[in-house]
């Protein structure tokens, strides 16, 4: 089209046939048919002899010198050159050969039916008389108009009768030979390739797999995926008449298949232990391209961006079809998930909606796929360090760890307990540390030895919703420090001090004593001295505050060789002052029956002094040397349980159980300060002195 106009340009193409011509060659062509014939032959061949006759008969009387065609039907029509022109047909003498073409379905043409195959024929007579000379040229053509079948073997079928017309008979030979696409495939390769000839009652019988080579198909959606493969049959009929002529017949047809369902597949290919969906969408034809992924109602394109950890990836296969692998992460937020207690499993879940085209048309379809996964939900568990300075515990996160909770005893780790007992922690979206330092909250100390001791820690994981302990991870670390003060929560004071200030050269470790001098050290070495003692005994002293209660006892040495006398000046006493401190609002019992027990560690602390006789006496005097140790606390072991409000009883019944203790004995000395010192007598007052 060129502005509307319409242009037309002539064409001439030349092809050269790659066989001899037969003497007549027949062409079934989709849309028409034509016959040709050596432009030397002038006898008739093939045709019955009576019906030549009469055709000669008709021709002698209505001759005339210009050429005319007669159509042979039931009602014979004669009709000159020209006119047949105008009605479509077509007549041509080019190379030695006569060709007469027509259009299926011209009102000269007639269908007959041959073993149940319909068959639409066309006879012609050329003639024309030159005197008393005819000049006749017979042009029949007969094409098989059957548009085959297909069988539930996955063949598509065609029948052609042996004979396609009753006028021509007496055919002693036949050859048949197959191919695709106008092109003629050896027998061997034809074999190969599935074809298959029969022939049986007259009939020839070819089947052609509906997906040979050489065919193509196409996709195709009505309420789903279907398909259907088409196949440009090309069949070369040889025979040959009575009179040894040779009759080439070419039949052109191409063969369909019904619309076929066309399933797609998915195949989960999910592995546990990599946490990720892996589904794979297969056998998709080549037409068919992925648009977009619905994840749980979600869409998202083919080409996921990278801000996601969703990919998809395509897959080619040799057979002309082709794939997609999808990959969901089992924590990504479209994942939904649903905990069963009782299993202990949590369940995994995602519905995934594959939205497709065929091209070129570009014609959308879906396909539907759910994929499932159920995991062995266990309690999560750390990973535990040690390292000199204390115990460091490591927790990669898990999607489904949100259903426990991490405490230490019955304490929830919060950011408030971490600021309050001085934990280190790390948290980001993939991992928890816990650096818990030495001598904190929540250690567990046993074999306390001059050389070292053990120090355990122990991480619980309770239910979310019960609060009952599903997991602990407990951590046992050696440790070793110069000088370190133990209170614990059964009323005993554990202490390793450096007297390396208080003894002078050549002193003895082994003389050292606490306020009372029975109570000698348990372990001694060149400067350090181990004791171990309950808060009530050894002479130790009680100050008692409005919210605090503080046992003291003091260790003392004498240089070698000193004088024990006190009142003598000269002489220098060495001393180091041990306290622990319990909060009132902890202590169940203060020394009830003999006993101590108390809801928390206490705090420990050393001060080293160093005096003259004369300067004990003197109140006014500071300590020369203070040492603050860090803060060391026990806790005895217990099992977990479940984390229910513990009673408490409020401070003044503590305290009211102390002083139970009280009116059973004469007196407890209560010390307020170094200088002052109270008796708290069974009568309830305070005798004081100076």
């Amino acid at each position: 089209m060129h502005q509307g106009l319409e242009v037309t340009y002539a064409l001439n193409k030349t092809c050269s046939p790659s066989l001899p011509w037969s003497p007549r060659e027949v062409t079934c062509e989709p849309n028409y048919m034509e016959v040709s014939v050596r432009s030397d032959v002038t006898c008739p061949t093939g045709t019955k002899r009576d019906y030549w006759d009469a055709t000669v008969q008709t021709a002698y009387t209505s001759a005339i010198s210009e050429w005319q065609v007669m159509f042979q039907g039931d009602e014979p029509l004669t009709i000159n050159l020209t006119e047949a022109q105008n009605r479509g047909y077509a007549f041509a003498l080019t190379y030695g050969r006569l060709v007469f073409r027509t259009p299926y379905g011209q009102p000269d043409s007639f269908s007959t039916e041959v073993n149940g195959v319909p068959v639409e024929v066309i006879h012609a007579t050329l003639f024309s008389r030159q005197s008393w000379v005819i000049l006749m040229v017979d042009l029949m053509a007969a094409c098989p108009m059957s548009a085959g079948s297909y069988d539930n073997n996955g063949y598509m079928m065609w029948e052609i009768p042996e004979v396609l017309y009753p006028l021509v008979s007496g055919l002693h030979e036949m050859q048949i030979n197959l191919g695709a696409n106008g092109e003629l495939v050896e027998q061997p390769l034809a074999e190969e390739r599935g074809y298959v000839v029969e022939k049986h009652d007259n009939m020839v019988q070819i089947s052609i797999p509906y997906n040979a080579e050489g065919g193509t198909r196409k996709s195709y959606v009505s309420d789903g995926l279907f398909e259907y493969y088409m196949f440009d049959l090309y069949l070369e009929k040889l025979s040959v008449d009575e009179d040894h002529l040779e009759t080439r017949l070419r039949c052109h047809r191409t063969l369909a298949t019904p619309l076929l369902p066309r399933h797609l597949f998915t195949e989960d290919r999910t592995v546990l232990e990599q946490h990720t969906f892996t589904v794979y969408l297969g056998d998709v034809p080549e037409d068919v391209e992925l648009m977009a992924v619905h994840l749980n109602g979600q869409e998202f394109p083919v080409l996921f961006t990278n801000d996601r950890s969703l990919t998809i990836a395509e897959v080619f296969h040799a057979n002309n079809t082709h794939g997609y692998t999808l990959k969901v992460p089992f924590d990504d937020p479209l994942v939904t998930r649903q905990f069963s207690k009782e299993d202990a499993m949590m369940q995994h879940k995602v519905d995934i909606n594959y939205t497709l085209t065929v091209l070129p048309e570009n014609e959308p379809f879906y396909h539907l796929e759910t994929v499932m996964v159920l995991v062995d939900v266990s309690p999560p568990g750390f990973d535990a360090v040690c390292s000199e300075s204390g115990i460091s515990f490591r927790l990669d996160y898990r999607p489904y760890d949100y259903l426990w909770e991490i405490t230490i005893g019955s304490d929830p780790l919060t950011p408030e307990l971490v600021a309050q007992h001085g934990y280190i922690v790390s948290n980001n979206s993939q991992s928890l540390l816990l650096e818990v330092p030495l001598f904190t909250h929540g250690y567990e100390y046993e074999n306390i030895t001059l050389k070292g001791f053990f120090g355990t820690f122990e991480i619980l994981v309770r239910d979310h919703e019960t609060s009952t302990v599903q997991s602990a991870t407990l951590k046992t670390c050696p440790f070793t420090t110069n000088e370190f003060i133990m209170c614990s929560t059964d009323g005993r004071m554990t202490v390793v001090a450096d007297l390396s200030l208080a003894i002078p050269s050549g002193g003895v470790l082994a003389r050292t004593n606490l306020t009372d001098k029975n109570c000698g050290p348990k372990e001694t070495d060149d400067t350090r001295a181990l004791f171990s003692f309950p808060l009530n005994s050894c002479g130790s002293t009680v100050q008692l505050g409005e919210e605090y209660v503080t046992y003291e006892n003091k260790l003392f040495s004498k240089k070698l060789g000193a004088l024990r006398n006190p009142t003598d000046s000269g002489n220098e006493i060495d001393r180091v002052t041990m306290q622990c401190t319990y909060p009132l609002a902890g202590l169940l019992r203060l020394f009830s029956g003999h006993k101590f027990e108390s809801d928390t560690a206490g705090v420990g602390r050393i001060v080293h002094s160093t005096h003259t006789t004369g300067e004990l006496m003197d109140s006014t005097k500071e300590p020369i040397t203070v040492i603050q140790t860090p803060v060391l606390t026990t806790k005895r072991f217990r099992k977990p349980v479940s984390r229910r409000p513990a009673y408490r009883p409020a401070a003044k019944d503590k305290v009211s159980s102390f002083l139970n203790y009280v009116s059973k004995k004469r007196y407890v000395l209560i010390c307020i300060s170094q200088s002052d010192c109270c008796t708290l007598t069974a009568l309830m007052y305070f005798k004081c002195k100076k």
